[in-house]
């Protein structure tokens, strides 16, 4: 069952760029309330209350706007340029009995058999789309690893999804692969695999030529 968390809004008179860094000096983050056919909403959130949020794994988001509650998910996030502050966030009007879209973190565990044999795990992918009731968003999605093994690949249609939870994206994504590292080369394994520069052989020049035979 997906939490929500509770966000008393401000409704934004005025949107532009320099307003927006207006409201992030105040500590606060410009987003936008969308969906179900209705108005667009300009509004701001308070930052700290957000982002604990969302690092507490909340994806509904009840929004406060004056004496209304509006029910949403966080569709999507924008970072600043180091991709470390959160700079807007979209929020989309949702019911609690329909079907969303959403992208859930993958969080991978177990020990897998190939690290027995020297092989490390990789990941290649840390979220997933899937699509299910809004209120039944997971915080992640756990990925068991125990099973793989050396030069093994695990793929999103390989996993095994809750009840009532659909994946979107392409079950070919590549989630994660053990292989094993290959091992440094010495100086001298180096050295033996160099190329062997060709010896260039010149031919001796004329004048060269008649100096040899005049100190014949």
């Amino acid at each position: 069952m997906a939490k929500t968390l509770v966000l008393k809004a401000e409704i934004r008179e005025r949107t532009g760029s320099k307003d927006a860094v207006r409201l992030r000096r105040a500590g606060r983050i410009p987003a936008i309330v969308y969906g179900h056919k209705k108005e667009p909403v300009a509004i701001s959130v308070n930052a700290h209350t957000f982002v604990e949020g969302l690092h507490q794994g909340h994806r509904l988001i009840d929004v406060q706007i004056g004496s209304k509650k509006v029910k949403t998910i966080v569709k999507d996030v924008q970072y600043d340029h180091l991709g470390k502050d959160i700079v807007h966030a979209d929020l989309m009007r949702v019911d609690i009995k329909e079907m969303v879209k959403v992208s859930v973190p993958i969080e991978l565990k177990g020990t897998a058999k190939g690290t027995h044999e020297g092989g490390i795990v990789e990941e290649h992918a840390d979220h997933l789309e899937i699509e299910c009731r809004a209120t039944d968003i997971p915080e992640s999605i756990v990925v068991s690893v125990k099973e793989i093994d050396v030069g093994d690949a695990l793929h999103a249609g390989d996993i095994e999804l809750a009840e009532g939870i659909k994946l979107v994206s392409s079950p070919d994504t590549l989630l994660a692969t053990c292989h094993l590292v290959a091992a440094a080369k010495t100086t001298e394994e180096l050295e033996e695999e160099a190329p062997v520069a060709p010896e260039v052989i010149t031919e001796a020049k004329p004048e060269e030529e008649g100096s040899e035979e005049e100190a014949k």
